[in-house]
């Protein structure tokens, strides 16, 4: 791991942390200093991609740093690799702050935001060329008081997701790149587990070879948190499997490991046909995306922590389903 992408990485987690406390006039040379000019920045429906640093103030962080004006980030994980010839920094953890202004047409309520996010970030030459974020919209609405009447409650729990057990997530100095090459390659095999599906029984996968017995699973908004390979079966990937049994995954645009810890992010990184129901949306049998991400925690040669995110939002958008529409 070079020096000055742990350096960017650094730098980049604490010039975030810090927007939210400059004054307003001051985030457009904030934000000249962090990105490239012509950034290319990919968030959640329904913000999505813009172009520009000038683009992404305007569309993202000054309507968002309105609505939460004494904005506070907390990384849980942070971490930096190398993939197809490109640095990355990733990191997920929750952003703080007091709803006193509407965001996105949710209405605000005057009290806490915990906002959940997943970000990948390219740096090239010290400053962010590309941006991939997820925020976990759906339980903004669940914690506004706006859950969509048509849709089903989480069957897990959702509320705020803890960062790692270990407490060592955010990592600062330089790990050996041996440690995170074994949890790259314990990652990659259990995904090459997950395409050996036959389409009958989940034992086929037999992803007990990947996973801790005490394993936590943190998915977003729509599916909540399972404990266990059965918990996450029932909670999740029984449910998945029904709604795309032929979905592809993997087209990875960042997997990077660092450590005990790997990410990895598409835009869009599964592609499936909707085939049976999700989040209340009934099959439509049309051809569906999804924007993913990943960040995994491995425990000596098993994996013991899950944070995913999906953009819930866009993927029921294809399936029909407005439902930033339903909220307003």
């Amino acid at each position: 791991m070079n020096t000055s992408i742990q350096e960017a990485k650094v730098c980049y987690a604490s010039a975030l942390a810090g927007l939210a406390k400059l004054p307003p006039e001051h985030w457009p040379e904030a934000l000249g200093d962090m990105y490239h000019a012509d950034v290319a920045w990919h968030g959640p429906h329904p913000i999505n991609s813009h172009q520009g640093a000038a683009a992404v103030l305007a569309n993202f962080w000054r309507p968002f740093l309105a609505a939460l004006p004494d904005l506070e980030r907390r990384d849980d994980i942070l971490l930096t690799g190398e993939f197809k010839n490109g640095d990355w920094v990733g990191a997920t953890g929750y952003y703080t702050g007091t709803f006193t202004a509407d965001w996105l047409g949710i209405p605000a309520t005057g009290k806490v935001l915990n906002v959940r996010f997943g970000e990948f970030s390219r740096i090239e030459d010290g400053k962010v060329r590309e941006v991939y974020l997820i925020l976990d919209i759906l339980d903004v609405l669940r914690q506004a008081g706006r859950w969509p009447a048509l849709l089903p409650r989480s069957p897990g729990p959702d509320d705020r997701v803890p960062g790692p057990s270990s407490m060592d997530g955010v990592m600062l100095g330089t790990p050996s790149p041996d440690e995170g090459l074994r949890s790259l390659k314990l990652v990659e095999a259990m995904i090459k587990g997950l395409m050996e599906y036959d389409g009958k029984s989940l034992e086929s996968m037999a992803q007990e070879r990947f996973w801790h017995p005490s394993m936590m699973w943190y998915g977003p908004s729509g599916i909540g948190t399972s404990r266990g390979l059965k918990g996450f079966q029932d909670v999740h990937q029984r449910t998945f499997l029904t709604a795309f049994p032929d979905r592809i995954g993997g087209d990875h645009k960042a997997r990077i490991g660092e450590g005990a810890y790997v990410g990895s992010t598409g835009w869009p990184s599964v592609r499936a046909t909707h085939c049976g129901p999700w989040l209340g949306a009934p099959a439509t049998q049309q051809r569906i995306s999804m924007r993913v991400m990943d960040f995994w925690r491995r425990e000596d040669d098993l994996l013991r922590e899950n944070w995913v995110f999906i953009d819930q939002l866009d993927l029921l958008l294809q399936m029909g389903c407005d439902v930033m529409d339903m909220v307003r």
